[in-house]
């Protein structure tokens, strides 16, 4: 007996199956012992498993006869992973019940082209699972899945998402970190009088440091913006190529560092965002040295609107007053009694 069910599929006695692409799992329960699939969809069925499967109940079998326009689920996902990987991103190995995991060749920021993404997963065949773009990630993190929906595709439907997969350079593409030397400038009376000791310094080091810059030895600056125009202009002729200058951003007439900054040369100047924690954030450049404004929040808060920018700096963009809006969407913190950032919703 045979019974035509679909297309490539159909239900075939069990003595005829040898050979055969079994087109479903078939679950084996085994009394306080197992539970779980004996045999997995896609499995080619061996002369030895029809005894198996008939100590499970299985007289018939639905099971899978690919024609000439038919794509195996492993051969999809390896066309598909191809298409979307873009520079920074590998994959390697065959796919496991029918999906492939696409991973970061090195440290870097992950970009993803969301718009081709959206067009892709819009075919109802395919499936590609990812990160959120702008999301730091390390060697051999995993940044995305993609497979075939179907068991057996149809070519030119592959075609086509193959096609959107490899827009550009690909979908997916991680970009590398630059390691710039960096210059901080603290400002402040109280710091530069040395009524209280400066930490501003100390926390912006260690984040710099996690990508690798070289830091040097932070400037001190009184709340004046003559002095925190010669404390940029002293870093940068050691060799800075990367300005933070912290505090007095806010709109207190005492803080003057966006004025000092201005005066250093800053052009392209983005000031004020909405984030929260970091609404007085400030990005621009001096010639091809990105200046980064860095409220007081970033002393009491793991992460601000610099944690988000930083990052992007850091791949050679040059950030817009566009960029700075698009982060309102995920820009509130929630703090948390325990902070987990990166693993939270903040900047996603």
């Amino acid at each position: 007996m045979k019974n035509k069910i679909s297309g490539s599929m159909e239900m075939i006695p069990i003595e005829n199956a040898a050979g055969t692409i079994l087109a479903h799992d078939v679950t084996e329960i085994r009394a306080g012992d197992f539970k779980g699939a004996a045999f997995k969809k896609g499995h080619v069925i061996q002369s030895e498993d029809i005894e198996h499967l008939k100590r499970l109940g299985k007289e018939h079998l639905f099971v899978l006869r690919p024609g000439p326009e038919d794509v195996h689920e492993d051969d999809a996902a390896s066309r598909l992973a191809a298409a979307l990987s873009g520079p920074g991103v590998i994959y390697s190995g065959t796919p496991v019940e029918g999906k492939l995991t696409l991973r970061a060749a090195y440290k870097g920021l992950l970009k993803i082209d969301t718009g081709s993404l959206t067009e892709l997963c819009s075919i109802p065949e395919i499936c590609c699972a990812t990160r959120h773009t702008n999301t730091v990630v390390d060697r051999a993190d995993a940044v995305a899945a993609t497979r075939a929906v179907p068991l057996l595709i149809k070519r030119d439907v592959l075609d086509r998402a193959v096609e959107i997969a490899g827009t550009g350079d690909g979908i997916l593409r991680v970009e590398p970190f630059s390691t710039p030397r960096a210059g901080i400038v603290v400002t402040g009376n109280e710091v530069f009088t040395g009524r209280i000791n400066d930490t501003f310094g100390d926390v912006l080091t260690k984040k710099l440091e996690t990508f690798g810059c070289d830091v040097l030895e932070p400037v001190l600056s009184p709340d004046d913006s003559q002095a925190i125009r010669k404390g940029i202009e002293a870093l940068l002729a050691e060799g800075a190529g990367l300005i933070l200058v912290a505090a007095g951003m806010s709109v207190d007439p005492d803080d003057v560092s966006r004025q000092g900054i201005k005066e250093a040369g800053a052009v392209d100047i983005v000031y004020g965002t909405s984030v929260l924690p970091g609404a007085m954030f400030l990005s621009g450049r001096i010639g091809r040295v990105p200046v980064l404004g860095v409220p007081a929040c970033a002393l009491y808060y793991r992460a601000t609107a610099l944690d988000l920018i930083l990052p992007r700096v850091l791949t050679g963009e040059i950030i817009t007053r566009l960029d700075i809006a698009k982060l309102a969407h995920g820009g509130l913190c929630l703090n948390c009694d325990q902070c987990r950032y990166p693993i939270c919703p903040f900047g996603k």
